[in-house]
């Protein structure tokens, strides 16, 4: 029996079931968001761009989304966007993870963005790790930004400069 080739392609409302399932995971890991609760879907896509929206399918399943988010309302900013890559808790370590960020990527480009950032947890070495991978590098730390839980966390500030966009 062969195996089905995952499919990468647009989120949308029909999916968002399953992607709430997959960021509530991430948010019940402590390590991925600052949120503790999913929003429904109209909050949510107000709070996305309507492009670099994706989803991941193998076999049939959803294994993980990637969004894009505005950094800032000014227009100076409009060609900087925040990434969110989230994988199936039983899909991790797969490569899932990558093929989106990488998807996202190449998505964000054509709609000219030239600067992608992450703040990640500083102890999510996964993810790091997953960024540093794909051409994100180290602009700093914040440390003590936010509580969750009660607790204060750190996290690291990663960006991506396109290498076609906004060159002139």
């Amino acid at each position: 029996m062969s195996r089905q080739i995952y499919n990468q392609r647009p989120l949308t409302p029909d999916d968002w079931d399953e992607v709430a399932e997959i960021y509530l995971e991430g948010i019940e890991t402590r390590q991925a968001t600052f949120e503790t609760k999913v929003p429904g879907w109209d909050q949510w896509d107000m709070g996305h761009h309507q492009f670099a929206r994706l989803v991941l399918t193998d076999d049939n399943e959803l294994k993980g989304w990637a969004a894009l988010s505005r950094v800032s309302a000014r227009e100076v900013y409009a060609g900087v966007g925040e990434v969110s890559v989230y994988v199936r808790s039983t899909s991790r370590g797969k490569g899932f993870g990558r093929v989106l960020l990488e998807a996202l990527i190449e998505e964000a480009e054509r709609n000219g963005i030239w600067t992608l950032q992450a703040s990640i947890f500083r102890k999510n070495e996964v993810s790091l790790q997953l960024h540093s991978k794909s051409g994100f590098r180290t602009v700093g730390y914040r440390e003590r930004i936010a509580k969750l839980d009660g607790t204060w966390h750190d996290t690291v500030l990663l960006e991506r400069r396109s290498s076609i966009v906004g060159l002139v």
